[in-house]
């Protein structure tokens, strides 16, 4: 039984040597309203297209993992009901059971490698929970990049999450984090999270440089994260991302709203008091993140 599938274009271009960047799934299905979730997704894979690389936007279709979807495979993880959503955990139950769902960054990390891709595009990185002295909430993404050979591009973790502990597990973990001509790492909507960054490369060769040089060591894989700010220009106005935040936390409390359940409830009241500004940054920020990552491939 085939479980995994490579799309007939990605798999040339990776046998020609030609770049291939990989996308996550999850903002597609659960991450943008409809119908603007497809016009994104669309709109993604063209950016890749622009820059002379293949892209691979990886999701679960029938209990098949499928590595470049076409734009009907699109369509159904778009606009499809009952999508799950889908960690590295469950893509084995999802296989057996033949569902659709979305990859989470976990997931597609996992696929992506799996499938000889070296460069993968996202928004931001799930991490380590507010409070997590008391909860022990760590999200998947974090051991499983421990142990996954990828770059990952990404405008660094969601500004929800504790970045401090966040940065300080990736360290722990052997993760190796490069600031995008910065010195700070991003916040997700924010151009600055306010925490620096011990490397920074300032041009997608230097990028790729580094990749080849965590591939040359050897010994076990690990991911690199390219960590790149979504511009000031395009960013939620600060100020606001705080006040909002705060309020946030403080609902998540008053209802009692605890694990897996915080971050969607924080990201989705995020999006509904700033009258839609954190999904613009959101968008601005993957589209930023597409676009680097097609060109360090391309460097490659």
């Amino acid at each position: 039984m085939v479980l995994m599938e490579v799309s007939e274009e990605v798999r040339d271009a990776l046998a020609a040597g030609r770049p291939v960047v990989a996308l996550e799934s999850t903002i597609i299905a659960h991450g943008l309203p409809r119908p603007r979730n497809l016009a994104v997704a669309a709109e993604l894979e063209a950016i890749v297209r622009s820059l002379d690389a293949v892209p691979a936007t990886i999701a679960v279709l029938g209990g098949r993992a499928l590595i470049g979807l076409d734009s009907a495979q699109l369509e159904r993880i778009a606009s499809g009901d009952g999508v799950r959503k889908l960690g590295r955990r469950d893509l084995a139950p999802a296989l057996a059971a033949g569902a659709d769902g979305a990859t989470t960054v976990s997931a597609t990390a996992f696929l992506a490698a799996g499938a000889g891709i070296r460069v993968f595009a996202t928004g931001g990185l799930g991490g380590v929970h507010r409070n997590w002295t008391h909860t022990q909430d760590e999200s998947a993404d974090l051991p499983q990049l421990a142990r996954t050979g990828i770059a990952v591009v990404c405008a660094g973790v969601k500004s929800v999450l504790d970045v401090p502990a966040t940065l300080q597990r990736l360290e722990t973990l052997g993760v190796g984090v490069v600031g995008y001509r910065t010195d700070r790492f991003p916040g997700f909507y924010l151009t600055s999270s306010g925490e620096p960054v011990d490397w920074t490369v300032g041009s997608p060769e230097e990028a790729a440089a580094v990749i080849r040089a965590r591939e040359g060591l050897g010994g076990t894989a690990s991911a690199l994260i390219v960590a790149n700010p979504v511009p000031e220009s395009e960013q939620l106005d600060p100020a606001l991302h705080d006040r909002v935040l705060n309020e946030a936390l403080d609902a998540c409390t008053e209802h009692g709203i605890t694990g897996q359940a915080v971050t969607p409830f924080l990201l989705d009241f995020l999006t509904r008091h700033t009258d839609g500004a954190s999904l613009e940054a959101n968008v601005a920020a993957v589209r930023g993140n597409v676009r680097l990552a097609a060109l360090i491939a391309a460097a490659l």
